[in-house]
Order: C-alpha cells, then structure tokens, then sequence
C-alpha cells in the first residue's frame, strides 16, 4: 500500500493518464457494443409464471407482453368511430414484433365504458416493449393517426409505458450533487485546491465503472436502473475514501511531513480502512443472490462496479492529484486556518467528545429514542407494486391510467388473467360447464369487479378469462384477493374436476416477486449480518464490537425504513418529490436497501473505530481512546456523511419512483447512521463498556485471520482530545 501511494503520488501524469485513458475506453467500448439493460425477472417455479409459460405455450397470440391503446371520445361515443378505431388496428397489425391486435368494437361484446366514451386495443408483442425502441414508438404513433384524424384522445398504457416514460437522465442529479458536494466540502477543508480533488476523483472512477458495467449488459442481464444506482453509490463512495484520505494526508503534513510522504502514509492508513469498507459494502451487495431473485443479485453487481472503481480510484487518483498539488493542496482558501483532523482542544468536537464520555448513558438513551420516534412508521409498511397512477400527469401512461379507472374502475388497470389447464381427455361438454361453474364462483368473490367467461384455447387444452379486481394493483385488497384467488377459490371451484388453476398477469407476477423477496429476507438479512460480524471481528480483534456493530446497523435501518414510509406511503412531503398519490412500497427496495444501507453503516463503523482503535492501543485507555478518537474524526465522518447525503438527495430529481424512493431512503440512513448512530451510540456504549469492548478470546484471538485496518504511523505529538492534556 505504500510502494501504491507513494508511486501514485511521485509520477502524478501518469496515474492520470492511464484513468484518462480507461475512461475512454470503457464508455467507447461500452458504446460500440451496445450494453442494453432490461427488468427480466425469473420466477420460474411460482403460480404466476406457471401459468404465464402455459399460456405461452397454448395461445401464443395470449400470451406474450401486452401494452393498451386508450382511446376517449370527448363528444359522441366511441362506437360512432369504428372505422377510424378498425384502421388503427390494421396499422397495428403490421407492425414488428406484433402478434395480435384486439379490435375492442368489432366482438359482440365490445369493450366500451358505460358512458360509451372509452375503449381500450389491447397490442400483444412477442418481446419486452423496453427492447423496441424510440423508433417502434413512433411507428405506432404513426399507426394510430386515424384516432387523431376523427378527434380521439390517445393514451399509452400497460406495458407501453416501457416506451413512453421519459428515460431517466442522471446529469443533472449529478451535477446537483456535484454542487452540493463542493459546498459541504469547501467547509470542511477550507479550501478549493482540497475539495476540488475528490470530485474530479470520484467523477473518473465512476465514469470506468460505468463503462465496465455497459460492457458487462452486452453479455449479462441487468435492471434498467443497473446504471443509476452504480453512479449514485459509486459517487457517494468514491467522495467519501477520498475525503478520508485527504484528510489524513493534511494532518500528516500538518505533523511536518513532505507532501509525497503524506500521500503514501494516508493510502497505507485510510487506504486500507477504505479498502476494507468497500469490501464490506460489495459483499453486501453480492449477498443480494441470496434473495433468490438473479434480477435483484444482478443489481447488487452493478453497484459493485461503481463501488470497487470508486476505491480504486481513492488509493491511486487521490495520492496523485496530492502529489501533483505538493504543498498547495491549501490553495484557494475560504477560511483563514484550513484544518484536517486534529483541530485545537477547544473545539466543538473536542468538547462534544469530552461531552459524551462524562454522560455517555444520558447520550445513548436520547438517540436511542430519537431512533425509534423515527422508526415508528416501519410498523405499517406495505410492500406492493407502484402502478402507473403513481406518475406525473403529464405522462402518456398516467393519462392512460386515468382513462382505464374512470371508464372502467381502478382494478381494470391490474387485470387478473385465469387459467385452468384441463384434465387429459376433458370432453368439449365438461369444459363447456366448468368453465360456466369457475366464472360464476370467481365472480362472487369479495373484491372481484367483473369476470369474463372462461372461453378454450384454440387446442382446447385450457381455458382462460379475465377477472377485473375492484381495487387498483396498487392497493392492498388487490394482494389479498390474489392469495384468496390462488388459496381458496380456484381449488374450490375446481374440486373434483381434475383441472389445476392459476392465476397470472404483471401485477400477479409483482404480488409473487414481493412474496418470493420477503420469504428469503431473513435469509439475506443472515447472510449480510453474519458477514459483516466476521469483517469487524478480524478488523478490530473484540467480539463485543462485532455484535455492537451488528445491532446497531439494523437500528440504523430500522429508522431509514421508517423515513420511506412516511414519505411515500403516508405522503408526508411526497408531492415536493413528484410523486402524484401515496405509494406502497416498491418489493425490491428494502431488500436492496437493507444491502447498502448496512454496507454504507460499516464504512463509518470501520473509520470511526480504527482511530480508536489507533489510541487504544497506543494509551491502553478505554475511555480515552474512545474520546481521542470520535475528536479527531468526527468532522470529517460529519463531513463525508453529509457529502453522501448530497448525492443520494440529488437522485429524487429521477423520472422513477423507485428511484427516488431508494434516494430518500439511502440519504436518511446516512444522515441518521453518521449522526446520531457512529456520533452518539457508538462512543456512548464504547464508554460504557470500557476495557470489555475490546474483549476477544484468546483461542478465537490465534485462529482468526488479521486484517490490519489503520496501522499506527510515527507523527509529531499533535493534540487531538482534551484527554491528552490531563494525566
């Protein structure tokens, strides 16, 4: 780690000049190949799926993905339009990747709203509407010109919503970030030369990251939000190793040390604490596989790409823009004195430590409260599905969501679709009055709208009908009547039939993908705890630490948990984000976030502790190192906290709202972590523990790998706590 930094730091050009370099060639290479990302998610193996394969198989013009052409007449009814509707779907027809087209006024039950004013064709495609394109969509605006010609009102829905949602541009999140981050900064090394290097930083290894992660999607399957969720945690990360580093650098320099010594001193102290903090937040993130869902797993991949590049990037790039600087790394200043760590022993962190240890009980019991006050709305998360109506109104898919429930109530935009697969050998007459006898039984079930009749695919193999719930997809009644559906009334309308039932659609498939997610939780939750344990167990030598650390990070998540429901689900301030309705929760954002958020805890966890660590074992004084150490780094663990924070806020400027949900959620769990958890609960327990924090067997002692975190460098004496003027 040192020959890495002091060789960063004494040929600075080339250092970067090879990062110049790697950017080009990623994003190039990413470009030319084409990377695609895609929310393919397998759930082979559940009912939804069952039946989606079955029908797949059988119907193929069924089956498949399906977006909604609505149509409003604002004056007469739409039947007077018939012909101009029966020109847009021949259009239709002809388009690529369309394998049927349902004229809704041509059956002998046509499909029109009660006031006569709505119609809804149905355009089945043989791929994911995301893979067609801005051309395709055109193309269908183009087809759809006679609706316009008769004076219709045209909205895009279902799976169209794929094509005709804004794509998510993380320019501007960034550069809002960016400006945040210049400014938290700015005040806390108190120069432009200091606070400039760390972005400049961040922003190159995100940029390879993000170029090494395109050229992965050319081969493998990520989330369309793959690429924005490595930019944010890859920026958010990335400035925050290099603040650490340059922080300790400055103190080294402060101590009397040449600027290249100070550089490679910092990459074989902080380096390695941000060495080890990025491995603990990636093994996090990969142990997302655990989930049993490779959609999720692979969006824990992406991130990884950012992390890892953002760590590369602090242990080469940050020694040499130091090295490059010299001695005008204070250059520009703001303020009269720049500081790094140390400050005077008059200090607010000096005295807010000194603080803590004399009243560390006080400490602990008021943020334990504050935590749990904050945690409150985690007793009533919903997990669910967020449907189009949750968008702006100035979305095609939001208009059409509107049109669907007012023409025909809110559950007609999460159509459920039946499927019985019959018995071998079923006669045309027994299926002819099961599936008379299953529609009348579904349709008396609470909360089912409407159910058409069950009809036979053409090889009569199955038969299959579509029930209209009377909620919207998004509320919880429509969850409950699925496992009524999939529990109850389907094996009791077919008893003794012979036939097997299912029940598929998207939001039968999401009910199932948020069921599978909260069956394994547990087990992500023991994974990703179990990990962490052994990291700061090897890391700081004390079993009590560990369990510490692991206990607290789940409080931590607790909280942030609780933010994102009552911003999203209660709406407390939702409307400032965008958001047009109170949401349930997406299924996949507390698994994800409870992979980054303890991932990102253990990073503070790792940089606060290893420097009391660091005056642990040089006083052999509980107390005092536990002071010592949160006043040297309390500033820049505040500093690096609320620099995050910038970043993660930035993102609830994205078109998703999963997006912004994980944005607020990540922001509020770094805050709360930083402040209130590695600030107040760690060394008010530390003081209370004492010498036992440190307690570690000694048969576990001799077994246990060592992971050095922050070794102790030789400096001139430096006050860093009011403890080191007392005897």
């Amino acid at each position: 780690m040192r020959r890495i930094g002091g060789a960063c730091a004494t040929h600075p050009l080339i250092v970067l000049g090879v990062w110049v370099l790697a950017v080009v060639l990623a994003l190039g290479l990413s470009h030319k190949i084409g990377a695609t990302y895609s929310d393919n998610v397998n759930l082979s193996g559940t009912e939804s799926a069952t039946a989606f394969n079955l029908l797949t198989a059988n119907d193929p013009s069924a089956g498949g993905h399906v977006g909604d052409v609505v149509i409003e007449s604002t004056t007469a009814d739409v039947a007077s339009q018939a012909a101009a509707v029966g020109e847009a779907v021949a259009n239709i027809e002809k388009l690529p990747d369309v394998t049927s087209v349902a004229n809704p006024l041509s059956s002998k039950t046509p499909l029109v709203s009660p006031d006569g004013k709505i119609t809804i064709i149905s355009v089945h495609l043989a791929v994911v509407p995301s893979s067609l394109g801005k051309t395709w969509l055109s193309q269908l605006e183009n087809a759809d010109g006679p609706l316009g010609k008769a004076g219709l009102t045209v909205a895009y829905g279902g799976q169209f919503d794929q094509l005709t949602n804004p794509k998510a541009s993380d320019i501007k999140s960034e550069l809002v970030g960016f400006l945040a981050a210049l400014v938290v900064l700015l005040v806390a090394f108190g120069s432009l030369a200091a606070a400039v290097t760390p972005l400049v930083g961040a922003l190159l290894a995100v940029l390879v990251g993000l170029g090494l992660l395109g050229i992965a999607a050319a081969s493998l399957t990520f989330g369309t939000v793959a690429p924005t969720l490595a930019t944010m945690i890859g920026l958010g990360v990335g400035i925050d190793y290099s603040v650490f580093l340059i922080t300790r650098h400055r103190q080294r320099v402060i101590d009397g040390a040449k600027p290249v010594d100070a550089a490679a001193d910092a990459v074989v102290t902080s380096g390695k604490s941000v060495l080890v903090a990025a491995t603990t937040v990636s093994i996090a993130l990969v142990a997302l596989f655990a989930s049993g869902v490779s959609f999720l797993g692979m969006l824990g991949v992406a991130a990884v790409f950012g992390v890892l590049s953002a760590a590369a990037g602090a242990i080469t790039l940050v020694p040499a823009f130091l090295g490059l600087l010299g001695s005008n790394v204070d250059k520009f200043k703001v303020r009269r004195r720049p500081v790094a760590e140390a400050g005077s022993e008059s200090d607010w962190w000096h005295r807010y430590a000194l603080g803590v240890r004399r009243r560390p009980g006080t400490h602990l019991v008021a943020g334990l409260v504050l935590l749990g006050v904050i945690a409150i709305p985690l007793a009533s998360m919903r997990i669910g599905t967020i449907d189009d109506g949750a968008n702006p109104l100035s979305y095609s898919s939001k208009q059409a969501y509107d049109l669907i429930a007012k023409g025909f109530g809110p559950g007609a935009n999460g159509p459920f679709t039946v499927v019985v697969q019959l018995a071998h050998g079923t006669s045309f007459g027994a299926a002819q009055t099961l599936s008379a006898k299953v529609t009348k039984d579904l349709a008396g079930v609470r909360d089912v709208a409407r159910m058409s009749p069950l009809t036979p695919t053409p090889n009569g193999a199955l038969l299959v009908g579509q029930l209209i719930p009377s909620n919207s997809p998004q509320q919880g009644q429509t969850t409950s009547l699925f496992d009524q559906l999939v529990g109850n009334s389907m094996p009791q309308a077919l008893a003794g039939s012979g036939a097997t039932g299912y029940v598929t659609g998207n939001i039968p498939l999401n009910i199932q993908f948020a069921s599978t997610l909260a069956s394994k939780l547990p087990l992500l939750i023991a994974v990703v705890v179990a990990c962490g344990f052994v990291l700061i167990t090897m890391a700081f030598r004390s079993l009590v630490l560990a369990v510490k650390a692991a206990l607290l990070n789940l409080v931590s998540i607790c909280a942030a948990y609780g933010v994102v429901v009552a911003v999203f689900q209660w709406g407390w301030g939702r409307s400032v984000l965008g958001v047009s309705e109170n949401v349930p929760i997406e299924s996949y954002v507390p698994v994800f976030m409870f992979a980054i958020v303890f991932g990102l805890s253990m990073d503070y966890e790792i940089f606060l502790v290893s420097r009391v660590k660091e005056h642990w074992d040089r006083s052999g004084d509980a107390k005092e190192a536990v002071e010592a150490g949160l006043a040297a780094v309390g500033r820049v663990v505040a500093s690096a906290a609320l620099i995050m924070g910038s970043v993660f806020v930035a993102f609830v400027g994205s078109t998703s709202v999963e997006v912004k949900m994980i944005a607020v959620g990540l922001a509020a769990a770094v805050i709360l972590d930083a402040f209130v958890v590695r600030m107040v609960l760690v060394p008010s327990i530390m003081n209370l523990l004492g010498p036992l924090a440190w307690w570690l067997p000694k048969w576990l002692d001799s077994k246990l790998p060592r992971i050095d975190v922050d070794p102790q460098i030789e400096t001139k004496p430096a006050v860093t706590s009011n403890a080191a003027a007392r005897p």
